[in-house]
């Protein structure tokens, strides 16, 4: 027990807890993606139906981000991640039971809304944790896991596809998330004295959730991230299908070539945030607005290409430098603004991500279906979702001033 407790207070010990949490919240959404061609032909829906479903878990998410990061300022970062690790596994265990588009749609919605507090109130976990000169690696890092999470997701789908069937394999995942439970109960404690005066250093102006609604950075922010999650959600949402339906793949095949780019994204936040705190300190916008545009170059390759080969290789290109550009866009509210707010701050630009995943999937699945079946306008949306959110990192002039406006640190 002793050594345990030495383990609750290593900053480091507890940004791996956080990022295998972050892993099993994305291996509970992303076999949804691996499962989609399966569910449908079960249930007897349609490309643009089963858009909807993808998005229905988005539109849950995103309605409480906001309300989930101000219950993460109040009640602290521990409760929230483990009432919200508790409703996903339900929520991922009730998927294998559904019966109909109307019980997956309600499922995945109330999926989400459990889902929600998690982001904002793991980033708040980094905050008391970790000083401001180490957060955009520390989040970083423990962001990578999404990618890592889509990774994994079609390499552990698809063989448990085959041996269980698409509805025992989202029970079994549900039994992960409840063991993980356990272990954030227990592992989880209060930084201490020491910890919380390296993350919050001396905050002298206080900040409020009004105070982050009326900063026209933050707007831009949310608007950055909402373009780049629109790409990230709809890539990941739709590239098992893409590489089944268009490339003519088996499930096995397509499982292990489309965990392919999300290994490298997982490498590429990893090193993005490593990048951006040693070179692009008050510059982080640049960083974020070359690596998106690199990403949205080799995704049009990508779906250009008539060679397989070629299509595996720019996807994977493409998936490294578009999941880079998180660390550019998280840098700088985790730098400037008080750990007091971080939950809130999180929150309020996680909703333009979530946004962007209950928007992504359904406008994808309404373009395949109206293009009978070619996935050629869903990514050049993509694209355009990728320009928008470098048109939002080129507004934001000197982010570090305008935030610095509401808060005084020293």
């Amino acid at each position: 027990m002793g050594r345990l407790q030495e383990f609750s207070q290593n900053k480091y010990f507890i940004l791996f807890v956080l990022f295998a949490g972050w892993m099993v919240a994305y291996l509970d959404r992303m076999v949804m993606s691996v499962a989609l061609t399966s569910i449908g032909d079960d249930l007897h829906l349609s490309a643009a139906s089963l858009g909807i479903v993808l998005s229905s878990f988005f539109a849950g998410y995103a309605l409480m981000q906001i309300p989930g990061g101000l219950l993460a300022d109040k009640f602290g970062s521990k409760r929230v991640m483990i009432v919200s690790l508790i409703a996903w596994s339900l929520f991922t265990a009730f998927t294998g039971f559904a019966w109909s588009l109307a019980s997956l749609l309600v499922i995945r919605f109330l999926f989400g809304v459990g889902e929600s507090g998690f982001p904002a109130a793991s980033s708040k976990a980094i905050a008391e944790y970790f000083p401001k000169a180490e957060r955009a690696k520390a989040q970083s890092t423990m962001l990578s896991s999404n990618a890592f999470g889509a990774a994994i997701a079609p390499l552990f789908a698809a063989p448990m596809m085959l041996w269980l069937g698409w509805r025992n394999m989202f029970v079994v995942i549900a039994l992960v998330g409840m063991v993980l439970v356990a272990v954030y109960w227990v592992v989880l404690k209060k930084p201490t004295n020491q910890q919380k005066g390296n993350a919050k250093h001396v905050e002298t102006k206080q900040i409020s959730m009004k105070d982050l609604l009326r900063t026209p950075t933050m707007w831009k922010l949310v608007i950055a991230w909402f373009g780049l999650d629109v790409v990230i959600w709809g890539f990941s949402s739709w590239l098992p299908s893409y590489l089944l339906k268009v490339r003519e793949l088996d499930l096995l095949q397509a499982g292990v070539i489309s965990s392919l780019p999300f290994f490298a994204g997982g490498i590429a936040m990893i090193l993005g945030g490593w990048v951006v705190d040693k070179y692009f300190v008050g510059r982080e916008k640049y960083f974020a607005i070359v690596v998106e545009i690199l990403g949205a170059v080799f995704l049009y390759l990508m779906f250009k290409t008539p060679s397989l080969e070629m299509a595996v290789t720019y996807q994977i290109l493409s998936a490294f430098f578009l999941y880079a550009g998180f660390a550019g866009i998280w840098s700088l509210p985790l730098k400037i603004l008080p750990t007091a707010v971080m939950g809130s701050a999180a929150g309020m630009i996680n909703f333009g991500g979530q946004l962007a995943g209950f928007v992504s999937p359904m406008v994808m699945g309404f373009l395949i279906t109206a293009f009978n079946g070619s996935y050629d306008a869903a990514f050049w949306f993509l694209i355009l979702s990728t320009i928008i959110s470098v048109a939002a990192c080129l507004t934001l002039g000197d982010a570090k001033k305008s935030l610095e406006s509401k808060v005084i640190s020293v």
